[in-house]
């Protein structure tokens, strides 16, 4: 079982990997496609700047409404900002308190684990979005990708995966996996082979 300090380790160290990732984003990729149906990059990372932000309020607050979350527009500044920001209320939070974390359950308490873990998915399969994008390889570390799995195995692949803007699309079943990292992105609806 992951130790809330080592599952803290892996959040800043997936960050950081997406920060060098985006930081190498030009104004002129901004339209480029990306693995996230109907979304290019401009919305995906406007996406993963409004969650830094969402998740940030949550873990300051224990609680943050849905609006909290909305895309915000991407630029290298908020990007930074948003990104140092979450691991800020990361490492402030108390990881005894539970946090209403409205994407993943609109009403109930959760583990702070559960959340840290939740948003450490978002940030890896994302950089993974993001280097797609602009063509560039990205494999995470097979500690990152083992936990990207477990957290993976439990988000439901149910109807909302369909609905157009959703970050995830249904699960890809059908070919065998050669690696923990290709079944974590299959279990997103993500073919590893793009």
């Amino acid at each position: 079982m992951i130790t809330t300090h080592s599952l803290l380790s892996q959040h800043a160290e997936a960050m950081h990997t997406a920060t060098t990732y985006v930081s190498q984003v030009r104004q002129s990729d901004l339209v480029r496609p990306t693995p996230c149906s109907d979304w290019d990059l401009a919305a995906l990372l406007a996406h993963m700047v409004g969650q830094h932000r969402g998740f940030t309020r949550a873990a300051q607050n224990g609680y943050a409404p849905k609006r909290a979350y909305a895309p915000e527009r991407f630029t290298h500044e908020r990007w930074l900002d948003s990104a140092f920001g979450l691991l800020g209320a990361f490492a402030g939070a108390n990881p005894e308190d539970g946090i209403i974390e409205v994407e993943l359950h609109p009403t109930r308490l959760l583990p702070y684990a559960t959340v840290v873990g939740a948003q450490l998915l978002d940030t890896v399969v994302h950089t993974w979005d993001v280097a797609r994008s602009i063509d560039m390889p990205f494999t995470p570390t097979d500690e990152l990708a083992a936990e990207v799995l477990r957290v993976a195995e439990t988000v439901p692949d149910n109807a909302a995966r369909k609905r157009r803007g959703s970050a995830f699309s249904p699960a890809i079943t059908a070919d065998p996996v050669d690696s923990t990292w290709e079944e974590a992105l299959r279990l997103l609806g993500r073919d590893p082979h793009l």
